[in-house]
């Protein structure tokens, strides 16, 4: 009887799922023959020699510090850490695009950015922490290669990367009660990569974008000042994220 009735429940277990894997057979058909005909939206778009747009950046970007020789000597035996801290900001910019092959473009994206970079100075003494914070508006030019795959009905992956100087447009220190601060340069050299996905749509192309920038250039400024002389580089490390518009 155990037999008899082990047989019959597997039976019925059986035709169940027999069922359900021909639903999900028929349903994922239909979702295949549904892809295949889908609308190819702006089919033509990335013929154009040029085309343009707009982007919004959110980035969080940190000092990258290296420190002096003289760090290690008794001058210095009070200050037990120099830290670069976290910070966000925001850009924005336009798009100019131009068109070299199939599968590569050439990319400017001029933008102004905000950036707010910290700097915590920590003592070994009773003394409290000390933050020196940078609030700078940079104008960059970013010249990027946008190596793009095959299009895949309404998306595109694609990769970048290049080069981006930038210069200060204007900037200010934040220094609690003191005339003498961290002093950085007013420009910066950095090399870009990143990847991304084009996403088609009926009137406009939207690419959501993740970047990462390594300054190249020391802009540590004066190396004589008592937040200065501790460090002999500063370089910038930011990581952003593009919406663009095309």
């Amino acid at each position: 009887m155990q037999v008899a009735y082990t047989r019959n429940k597997f039976y019925l277990y059986g035709a169940k799922i027999a069922f359900l894997t021909a639903l999900f057979l028929s349903a994922h058909a239909v979702n295949g023959q549904y892809v295949k005909y889908a609308r190819t939206n702006n089919p033509n778009y990335d013929r154009r020699k040029l085309s343009y747009g707009f982007l919004i950046g959110l980035h969080s970007s940190t000092y990258q510090i290296k420190y002096a020789d003289k760090f290690v000597t008794p001058a210095f035996d009070t200050v037990y850490a120099v830290q670069p801290m976290w910070s966000g900001g925001f850009a924005l910019g336009f798009i100019v695009n131009y068109r070299l092959a199939e599968f590569l473009d050439l990319r400017i994206t001029p933008d102004v950015a905000f950036y707010e970079n910290r700097v915590r100075y920590s003592y070994t003494n009773k003394m409290p922490s000390s933050d020196q914070l940078a609030e700078t508006v940079m104008v960059e030019f970013p010249l990027l290669l946008k190596y793009k795959s095959e299009r895949r009905g309404n998306v595109r992956m694609y990769m970048v990367g290049g080069i981006k100087p930038a210069i200060e447009a204007s900037g200010k220190k934040d220094i609690e009660n003191s005339k003498v601060g961290l002093e950085v340069k007013g420009s910066n050299l950095s090399l870009e990569a990143g990847f991304g996905f084009d996403l088609y749509f009926p009137l406009f192309k939207f690419s959501p974008e993740l970047r990462f920038s390594r300054g190249m250039s020391n802009i540590l400024s004066n190396s004589n000042n008592i937040y200065g002389q501790p460090l002999s580089r500063i370089n910038t490390n930011t990581v952003t994220l593009y919406l663009l518009f095309q």
